[in-house]
């Protein structure tokens, strides 16, 4: 059961990524859920969403976790019990988590789809990507903020945060694979780092909070 990335974002956090190739009766060996977690994976009806939810076990694993070490808060954001930072994405194939001691974190995978170019108005302001030069590479850019604004969300996790009114991710050219955006929501600002990457179709983005930001 190969992990697919790890990556080292800094000393203090670090990045893993699955692809979900194995049955379910494999990923099944040596997960131990908590009461909580088996309840919520016992209500899955998709043999895809349960494979992913299991290798997001493995992938906890690879950080030094078990499932007992992570609870979910009211709002759906999971933590650590010894206080580091987690977030949590899957999406088809891909599963993936950043941990970091310091640092507060978010985390998301996207497959890149053309349907993104419906709901782009939804979260930015579209006129900013006219000038790329095809569709492949406004999707592609598109995926990118999509996936930042996510993992925003997952670290800032306030119901009424707007991805399109609060939330501002500075424009990037590909080959940076990092960028930096802030949050403005009741009169509060808040800054953050970000970077990505693309693989197989997928985009994978996670944001870090800076430092006094």
């Amino acid at each position: 059961m190969p992990i697919y990335k790890t990556i080292t974002v800094s000393p203090t956090s670090k990045v893993y990524i699955w692809k979900v190739t194995e049955e379910e009766v494999e990923l099944s060996k040596n997960v131990e859920l908590t009461p909580h977690c088996q309840n919520r994976m016992d209500g899955m009806k998709s043999e895809a969403h349960r494979r992913a939810f299991l290798s997001i076990r493995h992938l906890l694993a690879e950080a030094g976790y078990v499932d007992h070490d992570l609870y979910y808060d009211d709002f759906g954001k999971p933590h650590l019990k010894d206080g580091k930072f987690i977030s949590i994405t899957h999406s088809h194939n891909f599963t993936g988590i950043i941990v970091s001691e310091s640092d507060e974190v978010g985390i998301d995978i996207e497959m890149q789809r053309d349907k993104i170019l419906n709901i782009a108005h939804k979260f930015t302001p579209i006129e900013e990507y006219k000038t790329l030069a095809n569709a492949e590479a406004i999707i592609r850019k598109l995926t990118i903020v999509w996936g930042a604004k996510e993992s925003l969300y997952k670290i800032y996790a306030e119901r009424g945060l707007s991805f399109l009114r609060h939330m501002n991710v500075i424009d990037f050219s590909f080959d940076d694979s990092r960028t930096v955006a802030e949050i403005m929501y009741h009169g509060k600002k808040s800054h953050y780092e970000i970077e990505f990457m693309e693989f197989e179709g997928f985009t994978c983005v996670y944001a870090i909070k800076m430092m006094g930001g």
